[in-house]
């Protein structure tokens, strides 16, 4: 039978300590975010732990190492996947962890490399 959520320890990556442990019903991939007791945390990497059990080994637990940061302001959901800035600009990487090469912090709204992409 499948669990629902995962097992999680969260560690901060500098200075390295541990935030504790939590349980998620999602699972979190480098380039998310975390809100954690109030504060926001960006997913930097993430390792899968594993216990050998009578035979096989299962997942006992993801160790997340993360970084605090500000929540992004400008995100787009493109297939599915939330990335980040304004998808619609030439300049866009259509990444969940980078904005764009010109501009990487934005915002795209005042970029003055902001390129509207035209559908041909």
């Amino acid at each position: 039978m499948e669990q629902d959520t995962l097992p999680v320890e969260v560690i901060l990556s500098h200075p390295r300590q541990s935030l504790g442990n939590i349980r998620l019903d999602w699972t979190p991939q480098p380039g998310n975010y975390l809100d954690l007791e109030g504060k926001t945390y960006a997913v930097l990497e993430r390792h899968h732990r594993y216990q050998l059990k009578s035979g096989r080994y299962r997942l006992q637990k993801i160790a997340l190492y993360v970084q605090s940061a500000a929540p992004p302001t400008e995100r787009t959901l493109m297939g599915g996947i939330w990335i980040l800035g304004d998808a619609s600009c030439r300049f866009n990487a259509r990444s969940e962890i980078i904005r764009c090469a010109v501009n990487p912090h934005g915002p795209c709204h005042r970029c003055p490399c902001f390129v509207k992409l035209t559908q041909t």
